[in-house]
């Protein structure tokens, strides 16, 4: 994910002259890349991991160099899981705006720490959570062992592995979160689900491809159209946008905000829509 910084030799005009434009943007940087040395004084704001590349002025037409600082933000933190209860609507204090929010509920018995992966015994940090209590008829002995092993006297039958850098002080194996306590309004968190299954649809539909001429005569409304050359390469290359299934898919809400916090309901409120019908389960 990140990029190797090019050779630079410094100081430079462009340099200098870069660091002015962004030291008057009013932003803080930390080591971009280990270049900090030569950008002293500069601030980028970013997430934990950033990368840099550095383009000097005789490498490039224009007639400044140019910086490319991108974050990565490769760690998200311990989430939790939740279910989509539906949307309604939220107006601001004010009365004149109205927000559409989905309600996310979250069990009471759910989202408790079941293991704690460590790199020296699993080769990779990680907190694994437990949610979404079903059944003890229909779950295993392994599992029902993993969960007695770990405290955890209801069956929750869905796990959930947060992978981190290191694992953080304060979480411990049987830990019940609390996702009200660790939310507040006007974060912004990521929404992970399984999206609404829509069955076989059309390329229009699909991928939003333009439809053909709705006119007396025409015989291609809605069809896809050509779909490759003639003799040569004489076969249909793979990859090709086509008819099929559409749907059904677990699909990522970034950067979606948190509206409305309900510690009394043990629920949240989150703008927009996201994937997935009510009561299915979220990953937050």
């Amino acid at each position: 994910h990140q990029l190797r910084p090019l050779p630079v030799s410094f100081p430079t005009m462009a340099s200098v002259t870069m660091c002015s434009r962004i030291a008057a943007a009013g932003t803080r940087s930390p080591d971009v890349g280990g270049l900090n040395g030569a950008f002293r004084g500069m601030s980028v704001t970013a997430r934990p991991a950033v990368s840099a590349t550095f383009r000097p002025a005789a490498a490039t037409t224009r007639r400044n160099a140019r910086l490319e600082v991108q974050a990565r933000n490769r760690e998200v933190g311990v989430g939790v899981m939740g279910t989509k209860a539906g949307m309604t609507q939220i107006f601001s204090e004010g009365g004149m705006q109205c927000d559409a929010v989905t309600i996310i509920g979250f069990e009471d018995s759910g989202n408790v720490v079941s293991m704690i992966k460590t790199s020296e015994t699993d080769g990779y940090n990680a907190v694994q959570v437990a949610y979404k209590e079903g059944k003890a008829k229909n779950m295993t002995k392994p599992e029902m062992g993993h969960l007695k092993k770990a405290g955890i006297e209801a069956p929750l039958k869905m796990l959930t592995e947060f992978k981190l850098s290191e694992i953080p002080e304060g979480f411990e194996v049987g830990q019940q979160l609390k996702p009200c306590e660790m939310f507040s309004e006007g974060d912004l968190i990521d929404v992970a689900g399984i999206s609404t299954g829509k069955g076989f649809q059309g390329t229009v539909k699909r991928y939003g491809m333009a439809v053909g001429p709705m006119s007396h005569g025409s015989k291609s409304h809605r069809e896809r159209g050509s779909v490759g050359a003639s003799a040569t390469p004489s076969r249909i290359l793979p990859g090709l946008k086509m008819a099929g299934k559409m749907g059904n898919k677990r699909v990522k809400e970034r950067k979606v905000q948190v509206l409305k916090v309900y510690p009394e309901l043990n629920a949240i409120a989150i703008k927009g829509s996201l994937p997935g019908k009510p009561g299915h389960t979220l990953t937050i």
